[in-house]
């Protein structure tokens, strides 16, 4: 890969995958766009590294509650805060794991086309803006979230395998459907993050292991995709959780939707 390859995907992957615009539509259409080919499974997991990292330092005070929250499952604490956060943010993954399995061969084979990309680009952006278009009750922060909300977080969630949809945009959504504020919505949504990226770096991670990798020059990539995406996704954060009261999500539904007409017009 070349240096530009390198801080490109790596700046859109942090930039996209925590604001409400569907990174994996901007990491298909960079090499479709360029013409590079596709830059491999093992970079991938570095830009989800250096992302995970962001999110868990952004939102540090919440990582250490949610280990405290692991430790006290594992040892029968249940009735704890810190349990209770974790028992949330567990219930809200399963969703994404399960459409994930049964659906990724549709997602690989036919779903990452300039048509679909267009398509849920626009139909989620819109399902956004609706969420967000009108005052309603809202609920005390994230100790007012209950199972039932984490459930509904989580199927919502689940849609983001679809790509074009927005891991971030679609769980937003369904917190201000919830009647969260922009602010408790986008944490949980970001909270929620935490465990996927795990999961999927783990287990493309592991998909890997029989790939062919020179790791000799795959070492200096990854280093540099990692600290490039780090940065840019800490970034990504912090301009959203600063500006999310005062802007609101219009936009990002209006790039949305004048990204979802361009690749239906590059469809044609």
């Amino acid at each position: 890969m070349t240096l530009e390859q390198i801080l490109i995907l790596a700046i859109v992957q942090g930039i996209t995958e925590f604001l409400p615009i569907s990174s994996s539509a901007h990491l298909v259409l960079v090499p479709l766009l360029s013409g590079w080919q596709d830059q491999g499974v093992v970079f991938d997991v570095a830009l989800h590294v250096g992302t995970l990292f962001a999110v868990m330092l952004y939102f540090y005070k919440r990582t250490l509650q949610m280990t405290k929250g692991g430790v006290h499952v594992l040892t029968g604490r249940f009735s704890t805060n810190e349990a209770k956060l974790f028992g949330l943010l567990l219930l809200a993954t399963i969703p994404v794991l399960i459409s994930g399995y049964f659906l990724k061969d549709f997602v690989a084979d036919g779903a990452r086309s300039f048509k679909v990309l267009g398509i849920t680009s626009i139909v989620f952006g819109v399902l956004l803006w609706v969420s967000d278009l009108f005052p309603r009750y809202q609920h005390g922060g994230l100790k007012q979230i209950t199972w039932l909300h984490a459930m509904f977080f989580g199927v919502m969630q689940a849609l983001a395998i679809i790509p074009g949809t927005s891991r971030s945009g679609v769980t937003m959504t369904a917190g201000r459907f919830m009647g969260f504020s922009r602010r408790h919505a986008a944490e949980f949504s970001m909270l929620m993050a935490i465990p996927v990226l795990i999961i999927t770096g783990l287990y493309t991670a592991y998909d890997s292991m029989g790939t062919a990798v020179n790791w000799q020059s795959a070492a200096h990539e990854m280093l540099l995709g990692v600290g490039l995406s780090f940065v840019s996704a800490l970034f990504a954060i912090w301009f959203l959780m600063k500006l999310i009261n005062s802007i609101g999500f219009g936009p990002f539904v209006f790039y949305r939707i004048m990204l979802g007409t361009a690749l239906l017009v590059l469809a044609l």
